[in-house]
């Protein structure tokens, strides 16, 4: 049984590292868009997450192919439904106090910069502190994390079980153009 976006699934076949390393490299996923996942992203969990509900994680990664994001105005887009729906911003970063931890259970995280730069946090919401239960879809932790600047061409993911803390000021960059996909989590059993 392997655990995957906060929900357990028995596999139909073992999938090896080097198998998902070849498919991320392959592309398959990307449907044209030349972005790459961040070296954070779960891997294994990105892969049972496509293949158990490719349709919709080909919908959002073909609204970014289809749509020139440096131009595209800020607001929400829906592309399925509730079930993917896309929000633009592009608002001042925040101050390292003024940034949250966070998850969610009903939706995955794409997460992708259009332009300048931010830190994202990243931690497991299994060892972090509740500060906030759930509310709608969102909770809040105090954790101890990894962080990174944001990178051109990458994307973070955010399964449930990823604590993240994003739209922290990186040095140089206060504005921030940023598109984040909420993509439904498949419940296998």
């Amino acid at each position: 049984m392997v655990a995957i976006c906060g929900y357990a699934q028995q596999p139909s076949k073992p999938v090896s590292a080097k198998k998902i390393d070849k498919w991320i490299q392959h592309r398959e996923w990307a449907n044209g868009v030349t972005i790459n996942p961040h070296v954070s992203v779960n891997k294994a969990a990105f892969y049972e997450a496509y293949h158990t509900n490719k349709k919709v994680w080909d919908a959002a990664f073909d609204f970014m192919k289809t749509h020139d994001l440096v131009t595209i105005a800020t607001g929400k887009y829906a592309i399925m439904g509730d079930t993917v729906f896309a929000s633009i911003t592009e608002e001042p970063s925040k101050k390292m106090e003024d940034a949250k931890w966070e998850s969610h259970k009903k939706y995955i995280d794409l997460q992708y910069i259009i332009k300048g730069k931010e830190i994202i946090g990243v931690a497991d919401a299994s060892k972090a502190t509740i500060t906030k239960p759930y509310t709608l879809d969102a909770m809040n932790y105090i954790a101890d994390g990894t962080y990174y600047t944001t990178d051109s061409g990458t994307f973070f993911l955010f399964f449930p079980n990823d604590a993240h803390r994003p739209v922290i000021k990186a040095d140089g960059y206060d504005v921030v153009k940023k598109i984040v996909i909420k993509i439904i989590v498949a419940k296998v059993e």
